[in-house]
């Protein structure tokens, strides 16, 4: 017997972001989800560049050791994101997480920077197997705040790391044993921040096929309020006799998802030279291909089913659809939406009777842009009318952290404009803490606004960038001020905890 990976993906852009900038790849060999930032669509060109970087990865039978092949390809697509950058500059700023895994059939070597996570369910038993590159996280490490308390914090989105094509890529590695009957889950945070550990557990562990555990774990993250990308992969390890190695039973087609599956091939692309980029090879993977008709009708090239598998290749009605899909699938393994929920953009998740992926009309990507218009054009209007103190005064108590001038600032209000009128002022100005000197991530969450609870909120989150600046500040200092023959230092040392922070000013 030999073991194979079964496995599904799937992205959705969430009920808030106007855009995808998530990318996934699920293949026999590799497993990768990367979460791109950056302005306008820098965040969607990073995950892809990533993606279509290590893609090559995905080999029959991977030829070295599974960490080096890992690092060296990190570093490849970290110092393709720099090449990027210096031929148009207009993408500084721009970079994405990434958690990966590599396997050779019997062990699965990891890669993990950001705050993109990995699990393993074995034994009905669901484990984090990384640990996010978050400030929050690190003051769980330092015993300041509890783990529960990181799931609710306000700054659980600041990252420490990321591929941003700055300097050495410093990844988390590492390689475990599998076993058959292992569940592996990687998504991006739009999964993991709304919906809790519990309820992933619960939920791998609940349902068999792997294409209908994606599809009920992207619909829990809507549920939640659905505030950031979504993108997951589950991928099961299965033991195959040696006949269906043989003759093919057990093969899989590539599976890309979110903004890499949207990237279509220029013209130009034909030409073989531009195939063989990393962009080329990742649009020529294409879209997931359709599986076969019915519910839970085996994935292409598994016919035949695996009787000692439960739930692989089981005869049709012996368990229906999930709570929440009785609308049913078709057989482009669209499901229909619950009740309340918009449907994807085109390529993710609409009803059964949406286009799939690139044949959906442009007039749906504006959907989930038109709900947010229509809770802000319902604001104007009770301002206009008897309701017009209250919703006020519920604006009144909005607070963001944004950029001025070249400066941190807190904002008073909601972050959007209607018909001219904006709806937030500058309620703060921290004229000491510059942006120039937060490492580039970090100026990109708050070019993007970091949202907060309150106002007290809000300048907790200024004094944790303020920290950041000063020491990246004082790493710029140090290494501006000139040579002195004499031992006397220039600046004073760094502290023990002010070096922890000083990593990340390597992507100012």
């Amino acid at each position: 017997m030999s073991l194979v990976l079964r496995f599904a993906a799937g992205s959705h852009k969430g009920l808030i972001r106007e855009g995808n900038e998530d990318s996934g790849y699920a293949g026999p060999r590799l497993l990768a989800v990367a979460d791109g930032m950056g302005g306008a669509a820098a965040g969607e060109v990073a995950s892809s560049e990533v993606l279509g970087s290590i893609v090559r990865l995905d080999e029959e039978q991977p030829g070295a050791d599974l960490l080096t092949l890992l690092s060296d390809a990190v570093q490849t697509a970290n110092d393709r994101l720099r090449q990027m950058v210096e031929q148009d500059p207009q993408l500084e700023g721009m970079g994405c997480t990434l958690t990966a895994l590599l396997w050779d059939g019997r062990r699965m070597g990891q890669v993990h920077i950001g705050d993109s996570r990995a699990y393993l369910l074995r034994d009905g038993r669901l484990d984090q197997i990384t640990q996010d590159h978050t400030w929050v996280q690190r003051l769980v490490d330092e015993g300041r705040i509890t783990a529960e308390e990181a799931e609710t914090h306000p700054q659980r989105s600041l990252l420490m790391r990321a591929l941003d094509g700055r300097g050495q890529v410093e990844p988390d590695l590492s390689i475990r044993e599998v076993r058959a009957g292992d569940r592996y889950l990687i998504c991006s945070d739009g999964l993991s921040g709304p919906v809790s550990h519990q309820t992933l557990e619960e939920t791998l562990g609940s349902y068999y096929a792997p294409q209908q555990t994606v599809q009920e774990l992207i619909q829990l993250a809507l549920r939640g309020g659905g505030p950031d990308n979504i993108t997951c992969i589950v991928a099961d390890v299965i033991e195959v006799g040696a006949t269906d190695l043989l003759s093919g039973q057990a093969a899989q087609a590539p599976e890309v998802v979110g903004a890499v599956a949207d990237t279509q091939p220029h013209p130009q692309q034909h030409d073989p030279h531009l195939l063989d980029t990393p962009a080329g090879r990742a649009a020529g993977l294409g879209r997931t291909p359709p599986a076969p008709q019915g519910a839970f009708g085996p994935a292409e090239g598994y016919q035949g089913g695996y009787d000692q598998q439960p739930g692989y290749g089981a005869p049709a009605g012996d368990f229906g659809p999930a709570e929440g899909y009785q609308g049913g699938y078709d057989q482009h393994r669209n499901f229909a939406d619950p009740a309340g929920f918009p449907p994807g953009d085109g390529g993710e998740y609409g009803g059964p009777d949406d286009p799939y992926e690139s044949d959906a009309p442009p007039s749906r990507r504006k959907k989930k842009r038109g709900l947010k218009l229509t809770l802000i054009g319902v604001l104007v209007l009770a301002v206009l009318g008897g309701g017009g103190f209250f919703a006020w005064q519920w604006n009144q108590n909005q607070y963001y952290v944004g950029a001025e001038n070249g400066h941190l600032a807190v904002y008073r209000g909601l972050d959007q404009n209607l018909a001219g009128l904006k709806l937030s002022s500058v309620y703060q100005q921290y004229g000491d803490v510059e942006l120039k000197y937060l490492p580039a991530f970090q100026r990109d969450q708050v070019a993007k606004n970091i949202q907060a609870s309150s106002l007290e909120d809000a300048r907790k989150q200024v004094e944790t960038l303020r920290t950041q600046a000063e020491v990246c500040k004082k790493v710029a200092d140090s290494k501006a001020a000139p040579a002195t023959g004499d031992a006397t230092p220039t600046a004073p040392p760094l502290t023990e905890q002010e070096q922890q922070l000083a990593v990340s000013c390597s992507g100012q």
